[in-house]
C-alpha cells in the first residue's frame, strides 16, 4: 500500500468520478485506475462500485476512508512541519476564499505576508462560500475565509474578527442616489440584482430583509460582485454588496451607497480549516496578520449624499 494509492482513493472517493479524480490529481485515467486495482487487490475487496460514469463507496470503501483521510492528512502536515524547520524560510500556505473577502481583503494581507515571509509560497484560489466550505471539508485547504458562515461537520472555526457590512448601491443618476436611506417598503419598487445560490452574500442580505418583512423582487443572477456593480450603473437594477466591494466606485462618483432604515447587514469573515488538520506554521503566522486586518466599517460616503 502506497501514499499515491491513498491519495487516489481520497480523489475518487471526494469526485465520486475516475475522470474528474484523474484531472483533480493530474494523472491520466488508466493510471489512476491501475492505483485503486492495485489497491482493491491488496485489500481483497471492491473500494468502489462503478455504475456508468458514477462510482460510489462499499461497505468497505466507507470504512476505509477515514483511515486513508488520516494518514494523508498526517503525512502531508509531515511534510510541512519539515519544511517550515528553518522559520518560514520556505513552505507552502493554501488558502481559499469566497468571492467578496478573496478578491477585496485578502490580497493586501497577502501581500504583506510574502514581504515578510517571502520563501512562503501562498496559492489564494477563490470561488463562492458553499465551494469553498466543500473544499475545506474535503482537506483542500490550509484555511478557509468564508462570510456569513455556519459551521458544519469537519470543519474548525479559527476566527471571526473580521467584519463586513452590506449596504445598497444604486448608479449616480437613480432618484435615490442623493439619499443616505430609503424606507423598507420602497425596495418593492426596484429590480434587485443579486448573487448565485451558494453566495454568503445573498444568503446575509435576504436572511436580513426576510427578518425584517422587507418585500424585494430579484430580476437577475450575477455570479460575481463586479458583474453585479456593472449592472448596476448600467442602470439594470439596485443590489447589496459589501462595502469592501465599492470603494472605488464611490470615490469616483460611479456608484452611491445607502442604507435601508431599520435594516443593518452586517457579517463577520470566518476563517475556517478542517478539524482533523494541524495548523501548520505558515497558517499560523497568516492568522496573526488577519488580527489587525479589521476593516473600517464606516460605509464609503457617495458624493453629494
Amino acid at each position: 500500500m502506497t501514499l499515491r494509492q491513498l491519495e487516489v482513493f481520497m480523489a475518487v472517493a471526494r469526485e465520486r468520478s475516475f475522470s474528474l479524480a484523474a484531472r483533480r490529481i493530474h494523472l491520466s485515467q488508466p493510471t489512476l485506475s491501475e492505483h485503486v486495482h492495485e489497491l482493491e487487490r491488496e485489500l481483497d475487496t471492491p473500494l468502489f462500485v462503478r455504475r456508468g460514469r458514477t462510482v460510489t463507496l462499499t461497505d468497505a470503501g466507507r470504512v476505509f476512508e477515514p483511515y486513508a483521510a488520516r494518514i494523508v492528512t498526517t503525512v502531508g502536515d509531515a511534510r510541512q512541519a519539515v519544511a517550515e524547520v528553518d522559520g518560514l524560510a520556505r513552505g507552502s500556505l493554501l488558502i481559499g476564499a469566497s468571492t467578496t473577502p478573496g478578491v477585496y481583503v485578502l490580497p493586501r494581507i497577502i501581500g504583506a505576508f510574502r514581504r515578510r515571509y517571502p520563501g512562503v509560497d501562498v496559492t489564494l484560489k477563490i470561488g463562492n462560500s458553499r465551494t469553498i466550505e466543500e473544499a475545506v471539508r474535503a482537506n483542500d485547504f490550509d484555511l478557509g475565509v468564508v462570510g456569513g458562515h455556519g459551521l458544519a461537520p469537519g470543519e474548525h472555526c479559527l476566527a471571526a474578527g473580521l467584519v463586513d457590512e452590506l449596504v445598497l448601491i444604486v448608479p449616480p443618476d437613480h432618484p435615490w442616489a442623493r439619499r443616505r436611506a430609503i424606507e423598507p417598503s420602497r425596495l418593492a419598487t426596484q429590480p434587485m440584482l443579486t448573487r448565485e445560490e451558494g453566495s454568503a452574500t445573498r444568503q446575509v442580505a435576504e436572511r436580513a430583509l426576510q427578518r425584517a418583512d422587507v418585500r424585494f423582487s430579484i430580476a437577475m443572477e450575477l455570479d460575481h460582485p463586479e458583474a453585479i456593480k456593472q449592472a448596476v450603473m448600467a442602470g439594470l437594477g439596485v443590489a447589496f454588496v459589501s462595502i469592501h466591494a465599492v470603494r472605488g466606485e464611490v470615490a469616483t462618483g460611479r456608484l452611491r451607497t445607502l442604507r435601508v432604515r431599520g435594516v443593518a447587514i452586517q457579517r463577520h469573515f470566518h476563517v475556517i480549516h478542517h478539524e482533523a488538520r494541524t495548523l501548520s506554521a505558515s497558517a499560523r503566522a497568516f492568522m496573526e496578520l488577519l488580527a489587525p486586518a479589521k476593516p473600517d466599517r464606516r460605509p464609503p460616503r457617495s458624493r453629494g449624499a
